[in-house]
């Protein structure tokens, strides 16, 4: 069975059109960093970007989107590549947390299930409980969604409760079977503890309506609905409940060694004023307002060559 709302357009049109915003909202352009450094390994997230709302004067944002979407090539790709390289990486110094392996599937359903890992080790402890109407798994290193998709099983989003690390795709394209993940993303408030994270109190999520819903450390939660998802993309409608101020309310993880081993090489973003979208090198982007952004590639890359262009926004304040 297809597990979707409707059927996307064009990948392209997906990008500009994408998810109507609320009855009378207007888009809000948000404050974007890059925080991005040079590197020679390719498994480091050196691509860092962040979103913070405006200025104390403006309104602060309450929704958001963020959608993963097939690159522009997929169609052209013929193989695929998904090993990790650890070509000129050194991880010696990744801290590491001791625990008991174990993986557990703690909801399911015909379509619809869970799956949770605890690790060897991970570099931070597994504090965080998941629950599920009133079961409550504690433990757990990462926890993937599964769907069933033309009578497979698809696994589309994985979340790392520890660190409030997310990844996304779409359903993978018929000609390849199968997608990769790339760029991971943060939602919530955004500090620095070693590494960017996001701490959680607690992640629940509701099958019915296909909703996360996190509860920040600090206080504060968050939303995350799974609004589309087929062959083309993977939209999420974020809701924050409260401002987030004096951090960035979210942020963009991925990785950039040369632009034929990246899984972002280019941006494109709406900035405030202008009549169409400005685009720039991902390592050349300067940061500003924008409205809506784009992090992605226009050629396959050896690194992750299925992996999902994100776009992020459009943004929205408050009522």
């Amino acid at each position: 069975m297809a597990f979707g709302w409707g059927r996307a357009p064009a990948v392209f049109l997906a990008l500009m059109l994408g998810l109507p915003l609320a009855a009378g909202a207007e888009p809000l352009a948000v404050e974007v960093r890059n925080d991005s450094r040079p590197t020679l390994c390719a498994e480091t997230d050196n691509v860092a970007l962040t979103f913070s709302s405006p200025a104390v004067s403006s309104p602060a944002v309450a929704r958001f989107r963020i959608t993963a979407v097939h690159p522009a090539y997929i169609g052209t790709l013929a193989v695929d590549r998904t090993a990790a390289d650890f070509t000129a990486c050194d991880m010696s110094g990744d801290p590491a947390v001791p625990a008991a392996p174990k993986r557990v599937t703690f909801y399911e359903t015909p379509d619809l299930w869970l799956t949770g890992y605890t690790f060897p080790s991970f570099w931070r402890p597994a504090a965080v409980p998941f629950r599920v109407g009133d079961k409550v798994v504690e433990g757990l290193h990462m926890v993937q969604l599964w769907v069933r998709h033309a009578e497979r099983a698809e696994e589309v989003m994985v979340v790392y409760p520890p660190d409030g690390y997310w990844r996304a795709r779409p359903l993978p394209p018929a000609h390849l079977g199968a997608a990769g993940y790339g760029s991971s993303f943060l939602v919530g408030p955004v500090e620095t503890d070693g590494r960017p994270l996001v701490k959680l109190k607690e992640i629940a999520f509701d099958p019915a309506t296909r909703t996360f819903s996190l509860a920040f450390a600090g206080g504060g939660g968050a939303r995350l609905r799974l609004a589309q998802l087929d062959r083309e993309q993977l939209a999420l409608e974020v809701t924050l409940d409260g401002a987030i101020t004096g951090a960035p309310f979210a942020a963009l993880r991925s990785m950039y060694v040369t632009e034929f081993n990246a899984d972002v090489t280019r941006l494109a973003w709406k900035a405030p004023g202008r009549p169409g979208w400005s685009e720039a090198p991902v390592m050349d982007f300067a940061g500003g307002k924008a409205s809506e952004l784009w992090a992605g590639r226009l050629v396959p890359s050896r690194h992750n060559t299925s992996a999902p262009d994100m776009v992020f926004g459009p943004f929205e304040a408050g009522n």
